[in-house]
C-alpha cells in the first residue's frame, strides 16, 4: 500500500512541475539587408534577445495573437501583430533609419 502512495505522490510532483504543454507554432524572423543584427526583438512586451540571435534560432509561439516588435535607437520601430494558428510564420524585418 505504501509503495502505491509514494508512486502517486511522485506522479503528482512530476505533473505539477511539468511545463504547460500548449500547441505552438514555429516563427522565423529574417532581417532584411541593412537591418542591424543587434536590434532588440520583443514579443508580447517581453524582450527575447538581439535580432541576430532570434534569426538564427526559430521561436515557438503559443497559439493565439502576438505582437512582435523589433527596435533599435536611430531606427523607426518595426511592429506587427501575428496570429499563430497551425502554419509556420515567416517575417521579414526591415528597420528604416530615422532621418537626421
Amino acid at each position: 500500500m505504501i509503495p502505491k502512495l509514494r508512486l502517486l505522490a511522485c506522479l503528482g510532483l512530476l505533473t505539477s512541475c511539468m511545463p504547460n504543454l500548449r500547441a505552438a507554432v514555429d516563427m522565423r524572423i529574417v532581417p532584411a539587408r541593412g537591418t542591424p543584427g543587434d536590434a532588440s526583438v520583443i514579443i508580447d512586451e517581453e524582450l527575447i534577445g538581439p535580432l541576430f540571435w532570434v534569426a538564427a534560432n526559430n521561436i515557438r509561439l503559443p497559439v493565439g495573437e502576438h505582437r512582435i516588435t523589433v527596435q533599435k535607437e536611430g531606427y523607426f520601430p518595426w511592429d506587427r501583430m501575428v496570429s499563430a494558428d497551425r502554419e509556420p510564420i515567416r517575417l521579414e524585418v526591415v528597420l528604416e533609419p530615422v532621418p537626421d
